[in-house]
């Protein structure tokens, strides 16, 4: 059996790769929903827009159904008071996203102008709301959330959800629109053709130069915000998550890359990766939509170091704060899911490559009017 301690460090990197992979996947997903009233100037436009991902969309959001799956086996007490606390947050997400299958079916089944802007703005919030909430969510974690223990373990939430509306989480949600928008539109300069393929170049440069912008500010601002590093853990067998020490440290968050300089490698690639989509997105999209996966990638790793090794802070009782050392499941829960996971993990990334490579294409007016009763 691995080394428990290992497990731990194994997981955390597992989650973020689930994370990372729904940004990268699900991710242009919601960024294109969120800019579908703005670019799509006529109907054909925006079910081309539509159907530009309506093959992958059902399939990219397993992704998220499976991190959330992951911290509930790997990280109990992180799911239990993350899906508590953040309870209204959540649902709004979940509310939101019943937005996206119901507009893709019902949208084209009454030709009626009225009827189809209703479900293009219901869409609009499918893909706006999640990406604003994911990001401020995040910041969220930078400023510790409202949550203690109790003796029995229980995590009692303490705040309120206009509590988490702080000015640096909203920053936070800024950076996470324009990054999925940037990635959103680079995966459709893929995917269409003409005046709506020309329209997607000022987008993607645009919000590529938004995230560079409030990715620098939200990193100013990290570091005049209060950190915290982990004292010391508790040892068997008197092991409880509350006998841990914590204390805040000005600018704390901020500490890992003083401590482990190869992680300033993450910041540096997001800024280049955007940088890359602004130069290439006009003669290079296929290495443009490279970099805008990188770029996405390197920001959440960004986040992931700068916690390290927090997994969910808490500003009520530093105590009860989370980490990757005291918020998992046994050796042999661990044991288990890492073995299951290196047998099907694999399987789903051949699955979703195979996917991508059967139903590739440029979708044009041509297309729709060939194929329009076979698409959305």
């Amino acid at each position: 059996m691995i080394d428990y301690d290992v497990l731990k460090l194994i997981w955390w990197l597992l989650i973020g790769i689930l994370f990372i992979g729904f940004a990268i996947s699900d991710g242009f997903d919601l960024g294109i929903c969120a800019a579908l009233p703005f670019i799509g100037r006529d109907d054909d436009e925006r079910r081309i827009i539509i159907n530009s991902i309506g093959p992958h969309w059902d399939g990219n959001q397993v992704w998220l159904i499976t991190g959330a799956a992951a911290i509930f086996a790997a990280w109990p007490p992180v799911y239990a008071s993350a899906f508590s606390g953040l309870y209204f947050a959540l649902l709004l997400v979940l509310f939101s996203l019943f937005f996206r299958p119901v507009g893709f079916e019902y949208r084209s089944k009454l030709d009626h102008p009225r009827w189809r802007q209703v479900w293009d703005w219901g869409l609009f919030a499918a893909g706006a709301v999640p990406s604003l909430i994911f990001g401020v969510a995040f910041g969220n974690l930078f400023l510790g959330l409202p949550f203690q223990l109790d003796a029995d373990m229980r995590s009692v939430y303490l705040g309120s959800f206009w509590g988490l509306l702080h000015p640096f989480a909203l920053l936070a949600g800024v950076v996470s629109v324009a990054m999925l928008v940037m990635h959103g539109m680079a995966f459709l300069r893929l995917r269409t053709e003409g005046a709506l393929r020309a329209r997607t170049l000022l987008v993607a440069r645009l919000s590529a130069l938004i995230l560079m912008l409030a990715f620098a500010l939200a990193g100013i601002w990290v570091s005049g915000l209060n950190g915290m590093h982990l004292q010391s853990l508790p040892v068997a067998p008197q092991y409880s998550i509350l006998a841990k020490q914590v204390v805040v440290v000005p600018g704390g968050w901020l500490d890992n890359y003083a401590r482990y300089p190869w992680m300033l490698v993450a910041p540096a690639v997001a800024f280049a990766g955007a940088a890359g989509v602004m130069v290439l997105i006009g003669r290079l999209p296929v290495l443009a939509f490279l970099c805008s996966a990188v770029s996405v990638s390197a920001v959440i790793l960004t986040a992931g170091f700068s916690l390290f090794p927090f997994v969910m802070p808490s500003s009520a009782d530093l105590a009860s704060s989370l980490t990757l050392w005291d918020a998992t499941s046994s050796q042999l829960v661990l044991s288990w899911m890492f073995w299951t996971s290196m047998i099907f993990l694999p399987l789903i990334l051949a699955y979703t490559v195979w996917s991508y490579r059967v139903m590739w294409g440029r979708i044009s007016r041509e297309h729709l009017r060939q194929q329009g009763k076979y698409l959305y």
